[in-house]
């Protein structure tokens, strides 16, 4: 017997960025576009100087964790949060972001 898919269902791919919002933002994420944005473009929300010095890990609950290579940035990044949190907000398109945890975590060479 030939296979018939059901009436009145649709048919073919469906677009994964729904699922991947939906599943974002139970997560306490923002939208799929924003964590693609923030996470393959942070070079250019932060600048190259500093993203050679930290990354970002995670967006939970709108709190964004950053991996930084050592405590004197860190400390420098924790007195330009406000200027970050705004600038990403702004090249974001959304308020995204409402605070940065920065975890120094030292790379491994």
């Amino acid at each position: 017997m030939p296979y018939e898919p059901l009436p009145n269902k649709p048919t073919g791919p469906k677009p994964l960025r729904g699922g991947l919002d939906r599943v974002l933002r139970r997560l306490g994420g923002s939208s799929a576009a924003s964590t693609e944005a923030l996470f393959g473009h942070w070079a250019d929300l932060v600048g190259d100087s500093v993203a050679t010095h930290c990354s970002p890990v995670a967006v939970n609950n709108s709190v964004l964790v950053v991996a930084v290579s050592d405590p004197a940035w860190a400390s420098q990044l924790k007195f330009l949060e406000p200027d970050l949190v705004a600038r990403m907000n702004e090249k974001l398109g959304e308020k995204t972001i409402e605070s940065i945890e920065f975890r120094v975590r030292p790379s491994r060479k």
